[in-house]
C-alpha cells in the first residue's frame, strides 16, 4: 500500500503522541495535593477573587463562593439553567478589570429540551450576590439535543471576550457553517456588542471568529503573545490542541483523525485545502477537559507549559512548550483517581485542579515540604 503523505502525515503524529506520553521528571515526591474544598457536586469551572478566594460552577446551576477556610456558600442571583446532559452551569471568568467593576461572567446552557444553546451572562458581584445581571449571547440557532455546547471563556489582551461552541452533537455539519453559531469560537465586546474588526459580516457570521469545532472545552489565551489555545473533543480519538487563528477553519466535521461511535469513518479526510491541522493530536481520546498555561515559581520546570484535564484517564495532561509549540507529553497528578475537570492557574501563583463528582473536590498543586 502507498504511503500517502495524507498517511504520513497521521503516522507522525501519532507516534509523537504514544512515544511522548511518560511520567513526569518531576515526581510526586516533589510536589503534593492539598485539598481546598470538597462536597462540590459535578464543578465545572473556578476563578480566584483578589482576595484569594474563590468561585466555583456547578453543572447543576449553582454558583458557589468558597473561603481560605474551604467554607463554602451559594452565590445568589444567578441565572436559570437548562440541566440535562452535558447542560447547566459551565465557566465562569473575571473581567480583566474586576477589582473596579466587579464585572464577572457566566457561560451556561440555557432554554429548554426543544430549544437550548450555549448562553453568556454578565453581572456584579456585589457581597454573595450578583446583581445588574442581564444575558449578553445566546448561541443561533438553537438545538434540541443536551450535548455538545462548548461553554469556555477567555478574554484577549484588547479586552473582547472568547466563548466556545459545540456543534450540539446531532448537527456537526453546522460547524462548517458560516450562518450557524455552533462548532465556533465567538468574539464579542465585554458588553455583549459585536466588535467592528471580526473576521465575517454576512447575517448570522458577525460573531464568528473561527469555525469548524466539534466541542471544545479548553481554551487559554497567553496574555503576553496574545496566542490562543485550544483543544476540543474528537469522537472515538482524534482530540486536538489548536492554536487559533482569526477566520479560520480547523475542519471538524470535513476531516478530522477520529472515528465515530459506531466504528464508521466520519470523513475519509484528515487533511483539506484552507483547513488548519492540529498542533497536537490525541489517539485515542483522552476527553480533555479545563486547561491551564502555568506562569509560576513554585514549579520552575513547568513554566510556559500547558497542563490539560484528562477526564477518560483520571489525571492531567503536562504538555512541554518550547516557542508556542509542544515538544513532548508527560502525564501527571494520577493519584487524584477522578475526572478532572477544570485546571487553572490562579493569580496567587498556583495550579488548582477541580474533580468531576458528586463529591468533587477543589485541589491546589503545591510544592512538597
Amino acid at each position: 500500500m502507498p504511503i500517502t503523505a495524507r498517511s504520513f502525515r497521521a503516522g507522525v503524529l501519532l507516534l509523537l503522541v504514544l512515544y511522548s506520553v511518560a511520567p513526569s521528571t518531576h515526581s510526586a515526591e516533589n510536589y503534593q495535593l492539598e485539598t481546598v474544598a470538597g462536597g462540590l457536586d459535578h464543578p465545572w469551572s473556578m476563578t480566584q477573587l483578589p482576595s484569594g478566594e474563590f468561585l466555583v460552577t456547578e453543572r447543576r446551576g449553582r454558583l458557589l463562593h468558597i473561603n481560605a477556610d474551604g467554607e463554602t456558600r451559594a452565590v445568589r442571583g444567578v441565572p436559570q439553567t437548562y440541566v440535562a446532559g452535558q447542560g447547566g452551569f459551565f465557566d465562569i471568568v473575571l473581567h480583566p478589570a474586576f477589582p473596579e467593576n466587579g464585572l464577572v461572567y457566566l457561560s451556561y446552557a440555557d432554554g429548554s429540551a426543544a430549544a437550548n444553546s450555549t448562553a453568556v451572562f454578565r453581572a456584579r458581584l456585589q457581597g454573595g450576590v450578583l446583581v445588574d445581571g442581564r444575558q449578553i449571547l445566546r448561541v443561533s440557532p438553537r438545538k434540541d439535543t443536551a450535548q455538545h455546547y462548548g461553554g469556555r471563556l477567555a478574554f484577549l489582551p484588547d479586552g473582547t471576550l472568547l466563548l466556545t461552541t459545540g456543534e450540539g452533537f446531532d448537527y456537526r455539519e453546522s460547524a462548517q457553517s458560516l450562518s450557524s453559531e455552533m462548532g465556533k469560537v465567538l468574539r464579542i465586546n465585554e458588553d455583549g456588542r459585536v466588535p467592528a474588526d471580526n473576521p465575517f459580516q454576512d447575517p448570522g457570521s458577525e460573531r464568528i471568529w473561527s469555525y469548524g469545532h466539534r466541542n471544545p472545552q479548553g481554551l487559554v489565551v497567553d496574555a503576553d503573545t496574545g496566542t490562543v489555545y485550544l483543544h476540543e473533543h474528537g469522537p472515538r480519538g482524534g482530540d486536538e490542541l489548536n492554536i487559533i487563528q482569526p477566520a479560520g477553519n480547523y475542519g471538524w466535521p470535513a476531516i478530522t483523525y477520529g472515528m465515530d461511535y459506531s466504528g464508521a469513518y466520519v470523513s475519509p479526510f484528515t487533511e483539506a485545502p484552507d483547513m488548519q491541522q492540529p498542533d497536537w493530536l490525541w489517539t485515542p481520546s483522552i476527553a480533555p477537559s479545563g486547561m491551564a498555561l502555568y506562569r509560576g515559581d513554585h514549579f520552575p520546570q513547568w513554566r510556559d507549559d500547558l497542563f490539560v484535564g484528562a477526564l477518560v484517564n483520571r489525571e492531567v495532561r503536562r504538555l512541554v512548550m518550547r516557542n508556542g509549540k509542544v515538544i513532548a507529553e508527560h502525564a501527571l497528578f494520577g493519584e487524584v483517581n477522578a475526572r478532572v475537570r477544570d485546571v487553572r492557574f490562579a493569580p496567587d501563583g498556583y495550579l488548582y485542579l477541580l474533580t468531576d463528582s458528586d463529591d468533587g473536590r477543589l485541589i491546589r498543586v503545591i510544592p512538597r515540604e
